[in-house]
């Protein structure tokens, strides 16, 4: 659908049986956040909120809940951004299929966007931030955030629609020290597009003009997300997957998107920054108050009957899930296109998206190796490091299938192989003082850790353990020891004090497993070479409860290089390797961030709009 303004694809949702009003009055402190999880969760309708407390506005969420609800929305443009990914790659086959890829050169002419149109629907009323819904979503937040927004800026140096950035980064409007109605708070990455503008004019001496874009067309938020090439503007994409020009005029030097639902115009000044955050964010844990670019407000836009579209995000799954697979069906292979020789690449939602990285390779050396070991897979790993999102992750477990019967999107199964092939006196290989996410707060210091690669190909050198040796349960310091799954262990200590202290502990723990692994008494049980990796944690029934709490715990919470240990472990030529089992330690760290938890008199106050005469009662499966 060519979807003229947001209220038009809710009201098709609505049609067709994908949303539900709430009339009742809902308080945008925590509740809609707590109302929204409570639907996400189980996989409920897209929600509008009739009777937002103390704003004129009304909101909408869990748009995009569901991947099947995101095709739904551009069911009929899908195919032609398909079309048009697939000739990119394959420019010929607009000549060999003249007939079969007219529709595409149609649909491409939606990309150019349209100045100065007639209407101009977002420019009916000028007001303040404080007159929009100031929506608080987890205890801790610093105050009220826009979750789904579209940040514009240009390039000083090169001016326009075409050479601007369109990005989603998260935007504080109340609380800590800024102004009411008069300051905001802008949180992204220096590399990110908007982080190269405002370098750009800082150097200049000028302020950066930002405008935000909230809601509008549907396509308008998910081209705001989408990792589009060096050089293609977001702009574009938005026309084509909505089947509608993007719209925009120029207001006291300040774009504007015709057709938002709002549009928040201001200017980040150099050297300007304040306090931002708290802020419950999509690892699952607070990200801290931090100091990160004001941007004094110029002026706030919205249209008549305009809509206040939001999400939650915290730890996955959530509904920027269904954003990150929506992105995979559009964007397809892309990624493997621009790195040679890798086959797939996973993401894992369940671990925060960026810490942890499966990933599938070729191994083309291998008739020149004398034994299948990693070779090429190397240079691939080496490569996903160094390229776009990818290059935020922690962990990366890779190898090669040669009967191409391996997925990543079969978590334990891929581990599994992985585990059942690694020498772990070869095959891991750090990467220390190094950048990570912003977001991951498992370094000791912001935007600081480390990375590790777990490359294993080959045959089997190993069977995995799948119950525990008998005296593992018995060790010195540790409560209790759960099997996960096959070779991989989880087991409860007291809480982490310092480094000092956890270095001692780990030797502890070496000692008492290097002998045990030394006996090779089969009578005993199961030999501890068949475990493979031992995760150290704050409660071991939690983390062996299901894969997903395992993923969570262990690659959330671990920097590499100062977090993981090894059995019989040794330095040779500045490799690191270990005999035995690796250790993981995934306990909460002093200077870790806590975790989001709801709020239990939120949930009970909510309770009224679910049960039995509640604008929710009966909707969620």
């Amino acid at each position: 659908m060519a979807y003229r303004s947001l209220e038009e694809c809710l009201l098709d949702l609505e049609k067709n049986g994908q949303l539900v009003r709430v009339n009742e009055e809902v308080d945008p402190m925590l509740q809609m956040a707590a109302i929204h999880l409570r639907v996400f969760e189980n996989q409920g309708p897209a929600i509008l909120f009739e009777n937002v407390k103390n704003s004129s506005y009304r909101a909408a969420s869990n748009i995009f809940g569901t991947l099947e609800r995101s095709k739904f929305i551009f069911r009929e443009n899908l195919e032609r951004i398909e079309q048009l990914i697939e000739l990119k790659k394959n420019p010929i086959k607009a000549f060999k299929h003249p007939i079969k890829n007219i529709g595409v050169g149609l649909a491409a002419l939606k990309a150019l966007p349209l100045k100065n149109p007639l209407k101009n629907p977002v420019l009916h009323s000028k007001i303040n931030v404080n007159d929009l819904p100031l929506i608080q979503h987890w205890p801790m937040d610093g105050g009220a955030f826009v979750t789904l927004p579209q940040v514009y800026t240009e390039d000083i140096e090169h001016p326009g629609i075409m050479n601007a950035n369109l990005g989603m980064y998260r935007i504080q409007l109340s609380g800590n020290e800024y102004i009411p109605n008069k300051e905001i708070g802008l949180h992204y990455q220096l590399h990110r597009g908007i982080g190269v503008h405002q370098t750009k004019a800082n150097k200049k001496g000028l302020p950066l003009k930002v405008s935000v874009f909230i809601g509008g067309p549907p396509s308008h938020t998910v081209a705001a997300v989408m990792p589009l090439p060096e050089g293609i503007s977001e702009m574009t994409f938005a026309g084509v997957l909505g089947g509608r020009r993007f719209r925009y005029k120029y207001v006291n030097g300040f774009c504007i998107s015709s057709d938002a639902d709002f549009v928040i115009t201001g200017e980040v000044y150099p050297g300007e920054n304040k306090p931002e955050g708290p802020f419950g964010d999509h690892l699952g844990y607070y990200s801290l108050q931090h100091s990160f670019p004001l941007m004094k407000v110029h002026s706030v836009y919205a249209k008549k009957n305009a809509i206040w579209p939001f999400t939650v995000v915290g730890r996955p799954p959530q509904e920027d899930t269904s954003f990150g697979q929506l992105i995979h069906a559009i964007t397809g292979n892309a990624i493997q296109q621009e790195i040679p020789g890798l086959k797939e690449v996973h993401a894992v939602d369940a671990a925060g998206v960026h810490p942890l990285l499966l990933a599938i390779g070729s191994e083309r050396y291998t008739p020149y190796m004398p034994v299948k070991q990693p070779a090429e897979i190397l240079t691939i790993a080496n490569h996903i490091f160094g390229t776009g999102q990818l290059s935020l992750a922690k962990f990366l477990f890779i190898t090669a299938d040669d009967h191409n019967l391996l997925r990543t999107s079969d978590i334990e199964k891929f581990l599994s192989y992985i585990l059942e092939r690694i020498h772990v006196e070869r095959d891991i290989h750090f990467y220390t003082n190094t950048t990570i996410d912003t977001l991951d707060y498992s370094g000791e210091s912001l935007n600081s850790g480390s990375k590790v690669v777990f490359a294993a190909y080959g045959n089997p050198i190993r069977k995995l353990a799948s119950v525990l040796h008998d005296r593992m349960n018995h060790l010195k310091g540790i409560d209790q020891c759960k099997v996960v799954f096959p070779g991989v262990v989880a087991m409860q200590r007291n809480a982490f004090v310092d480094y000092q202290h956890a270095n001692q502990e780990m030797n502890e723990i070496r000692e008492q497993l290097s002998g045990l692994y030394s006996e090779r008494n089969i009578s005993e049980g199961i030999l501890l070479d068949e475990i493979v990796l031992i995760v150290i944690c704050d409660d071991a029934s939690f983390v062996a409860k299901n894969i997903s709490n395992f993923l969570w715990v262990s690659f959330t919470r671990c920097n590499p290089s100062h977090d993981m240990y090894g059995i019989d472990s040794f330095t040779e030529n500045k490799h690191w390797g270990c005999k035995g089992p690796l250790i993981i330690d995934a306990r909460i760290k002093s200077h870790h961030a806590p975790a989001v938890e709801k709020d239990p008199a939120t949930e009970k106050s909510i309770e009224h709009i679910f049960n039995k005469g509640g604008s929710l009662y009966g909707k969620l499966k």
